[in-house]
């Protein structure tokens, strides 16, 4: 039994699927099935149902997966606690970002983070908070930068600046009075599918229960929402930071609203037990500076 084979049943687990669990590791689909094979041989029973299209746990797989992920969780701090005993971060830097932020903010970051330090290898997962907040606290990120409050006591949060949201309509209803969030609740408004936190605070603005009936498909990305209201489908909320991508080629105006208008607070979050607190602070900061050149408070 190897670490490398206890990684590789971690990403089999994670991902239900060899050829996916493959690219996530890097790897050929042979290779991992060879790897998995080995470690089910040396444990003498099997770990998965293999399955046409996908793989699942066995009941033995199940406990296993519980006794693994702490190992590879101590085995990654230990590779964190070397890492921190230098000046400035060097190696690797596995950083998670919701959707809403990276198209947008990623190349700014990345750049200055690599203008900062030219050793660091920076590895980015795009995905939303919820899974972010649980693959940090499993150890596969060092941090997240996302939308706050998180409110996990195990994670520390640092606010780094806020963003107004712009109402986003039809290009012929320019010049027609900016609606309150009550006026909202009545028209067609298009959202972010279920999971995003922007869509939650969109709702929050608007007063509407999510559970409330809609009569409108949401979108998975800002693009798809810009497109829609462009086509007269209703209209929408996005942030600040997304103007410029997303309504370049798009038939739509931009409002703001009258005050206090709908805002989001945008931080960074990492395990209160990382031995690189230190240089994720500073590496936040890096973040700050990112935004404020983008025009961000």
């Amino acid at each position: 039994m190897t670490l490398k084979q206890l990684r590789y049943f971690e990403a089999l687990a994670q991902h239900g699927h060899f050829g996916r669990a493959a690219s996530a590791c890097a790897i050929s689909q042979p290779a991992l099935s060879v790897q998995i094979m080995e470690l089910e041989k040396s444990l003498g029973t099997d770990l998965f149902e293999r399955g046409r299209r996908q793989v699942r746990l066995t009941n033995f797989g199940e406990e296993f997966a519980s006794r693994v992920r702490p190992i590879l969780q101590s085995v990654e701090e230990l590779g964190e606690l070397a890492r921190a005993s230098t000046d400035r971060l060097v190696g690797r830097l596995r950083i998670g970002i919701i959707p809403t932020i990276a198209p947008y903010l990623l190349p700014a970051i990345i750049s200055n983070l690599t203008r900062m330090n030219s050793d660091i290898d920076i590895q980015v997962r795009e995905t939303m908070t919820p899974t972010l907040v649980e693959e940090l606290s499993e150890g596969r990120l060092d941090a997240a930068i996302v939308a706050l409050p998180v409110s996990e006591p195990s994670l520390t949060e640092i606010a780094l600046f806020d963003e107004n949201f712009v109402l986003v309509r039809p290009e012929r209803d320019a010049g027609k009075p900016v609606p309150d969030h009550e006026d909202l609740r009545e028209m067609k408004l298009l959202l972010l599918e279920e999971g995003h936190c922007f869509r939650d605070q969109a709702l929050s603005f608007c007063n509407i229960q999510s559970t409330r009936p809609r009569e409108i498909l949401d979108a998975s990305s800002l693009a798809t929402l810009v497109q829609m209201v462009g086509a007269g489908l209703g209209v929408t909320l996005i942030p600040e930071m997304a103007i410029a991508v997303e309504t370049r080629a798009a038939p739509v105006s931009i409002s703001r609203f009258a005050a206090p208008e709908p805002a989001r607070t945008i931080g960074m979050i990492w395990r209160k037990t990382s031995p690189l607190s230190k240089q994720l602070t500073e590496i936040s900061g890096v973040v700050r500076g990112s935004a404020g050149n983008h025009g961000h408070r």
